[in-house]
């Protein structure tokens, strides 16, 4: 949950009153809040870096509340303030315009198809005639941050870029070019640097070296000029010192390029919302026109309102309560869902406003309705429904089988479910086609490409990472690989396997096998023809009335599995772990 630090007194005038810190904290409670921590900067900065640095800094109290990471519009203290002063109905929930000025004063933003094979789309809009603060710039600046960590995810999906209009002047370009050929004074900078200089530059700065993996390797970087030619930022990197934002700043261009656009349509929903309480005309904003390479246009910014229709009877079973359709109606206004009852007298009529882009489904106004009625308010009943709770049977057994695993002096591991193609295939000498694995679309590295088809590969890892440990080292898991499956309805189906590895100097094969033995004997399966039998791997041909286990040989190598544990049939595998040269190399555990 991202956390928002108020000042507390700041917070108490916003908010007309004042509060006791247990008061202040049961309100964050009543709308859906936690008020995590009350400090200051001095103490922040002595618990982080000690006393000496943290003398000269303030003693301000602040207010450190969780906020669900959803709720974008409760990122700053005008949403903030906003939102608890419409639920304590001391405030109506403000109506927010989008005006667009005439044809010559509209400013607009065109994009070059070169931005497409780095960052797509840009939006637009201007906060006109605002009045910053010291602290309305700081709360400005905070916010921009807030949702570059949040829903902006680290830039990589959008960038905010927010200029003095009054420096610059339209129409803007958004296009992309080679780094070589791009040169501006970036923002606090004292000199004209080229993007790769600046790059350069950012790679020994503890808050710009997070953001340069974006572009860095792009052959092109967007960047957006005025009119005029002035850069005015290199998303999603530095904006230009050019249009800076000061405390005399009247009228503000905000920006937002991005790689998804709804995304960047939020981001600058909530950024023109949460601040054009400060314009001369408040909750009004000017629009922006944006051309796309196509010679498309859209106006920006949205500020949709969107209308869902609920059934009262649906909110009260959901939640467990009983109101009149008209109370539910109130609560979600308190909201800021500004909510009425249908000529039915059964369904309830929501608008959601363009603040809350958390609200996708009927359950989310539900949630809200919850919130607003009290969760400690909600009656606990015994539900009508009466059930006796069992252990799964699988789960049981193995749970049984862990504990005379560990008995038996072989430690439990717990290994990824995920792992590279080349785990399950190239370091077990086994072709991929004949691996059945079910493959992870878009993977975000490579080590977690597929869903295992075999516990081996992770015991394996974790022999590699423990070679320095005294030997034998005994290893065994109980846990689920994932197979294609056509017949399923989802194309894979879920095996529960028992693999386990004695790792020695000596081979240690009557270890193995007396494990095996004894898993058979828990199992209570004997040996004997209408047990289990040792037969060649070659002769293994699974039967109907006897259950084998046999040795498998795989490129040189003998492997160990178990299947199947509560099938009628248990197949199983066992023997010495002879591999090739090439193969040790792989799996790093040396010859």
């Amino acid at each position: 949950m991202p956390t928002v630090s108020v000042k507390r007194d700041l917070l108490y005038d916003a908010l007309g009153r004042t509060y006791t810190d247990e008061e202040f904290d049961e309100l964050c409670f009543e709308f859906g809040l936690e008020l995590d921590e009350i400090t200051s900067e001095r103490e922040i900065i002595s618990k982080e870096k000690g006393n000496v640095k943290a003398e000269g800094a303030s003693d301000v109290v602040l207010f450190k509340i969780d906020v669900p990471a959803n709720r974008y519009d409760l990122l700053c203290i005008e949403g903030l303030v906003r939102g608890l002063q419409v639920f304590k109905e001391r405030l109506e929930a403000p109506r927010y315009k989008s005006i667009t000025p005439s044809d010559q004063g509209l400013q607009r933003l065109f994009i070059t198809e070169e931005t497409a094979v780095v960052r797509p789309h840009a939006v637009a809009a201007v906060l006109r005639n605002i009045t910053f603060t010291q602290e309305r710039y700081e709360s400005f600046i905070d916010l921009q941050e807030k949702l570059h960590q949040n829903i902006c995810r680290r830039r990589t999906l959008v960038a905010i870029g927010t200029h003095d209009l009054d420096t610059i002047s339209g129409p803007f370009l958004y296009t992309a070019k080679p780094p070589a050929s791009i040169k501006f004074k970036a923002l606090n900078q004292s000199k004209e640097l080229t993007a790769p200089e600046l790059m350069d530059l950012y790679r020994a700065d503890s808050h710009m070296k997070h953001y340069l993996h974006i572009i860095e390797d792009k052959p092109f970087y967007p960047v957006i000029y005025d009119h005029n030619g002035v850069l005015l930022s290199m998303p999603p990197i530095i904006n230009g010192d050019h249009s800076r934002i000061t405390l005399n700043t009247r009228n503000v261009f905000i920006e937002c390029t991005a790689t998804d656009l709804t995304k960047a349509k939020i981001v600058l929903d909530i950024m023109v919302t949460m601040f054009s309480e400060y314009c001369a005309e408040p909750f009004t904003v000017e629009a922006a026109e944006v051309i796309r390479p196509d010679g498309s246009s859209c106006i920006y910014p949205e500020l949709a309102y969107r209308k869902e229709i609920v059934p009262a009877e649906k909110m009260n079973s959901k939640i467990g309560i009983s109101e009149t359709p008209s109370n539910l109606a109130k609560l979600l206004t308190r909201m800021c869902l500004k909510s009425h009852v249908l000529e039915d007298g059964e369904q309830i009529e929501i608008e959601v406003p363009p603040t809350r882009a958390d609200i996708i489904h009927a359950c989310d106004i539900v949630e809200d309705a919850a919130v607003a009625y009290g969760f400690n308010n909600i009656k606990m009943v015994i539900p009508k429904t009466y059930t006796i709770a069992n252990q799964l049977p699988l789960n049981k057994l193995s749970e049984l089988l862990r504990q005379d695993l560990a008995a038996a002096g072989f430690t439990e591991a717990l290994t990824f479910a995920l792992c590279s193609v080349d785990d399950i295939s190239d370091k077990l000498g086994i072709p991929v086609s004949a691996t059945k694995a079910a493959h992870i679309s878009n993977p975000k590295t490579t080590e977690f490409q597929v869903a295992r088809t075999t516990l081996l590969p992770g015991l394996l890892k974790t022999i590699a990472a423990n070679r320095k440990m005294p030997l034998p080292l005994k290893l065994f898991e109980i846990s689920d690989v994932v197979v294609k499956d056509p017949s399923k309805d989802v194309g894979a189906r879920n095996y529960r396997h028992l693999c386990a590895v004695y790792y020695n100097k000596n081979p240690g094969f009557e270890v193995i096998h007396g494990l095996l033995d004894r898993t058979m004997q828990l199992l209570a399966l004997c040996p004997g023809e209408n047990g289990y039998q040792t037969v060649p791997w070659g002769e293994w041909v699974p039967d109907q009335s006897i259950t084998r286990y046999g040795v498998l040989s795989l490129v040189q190598t003998w492997t160990l599995s178990a299947r199947s544990l509560c099938s009628s049939q248990i197949y199983t595998s066992g023997g010495v772990l002879q591999f090739p040269p090439r193969l040790l190399k792989h799996i790093a555990i040396g010859s």
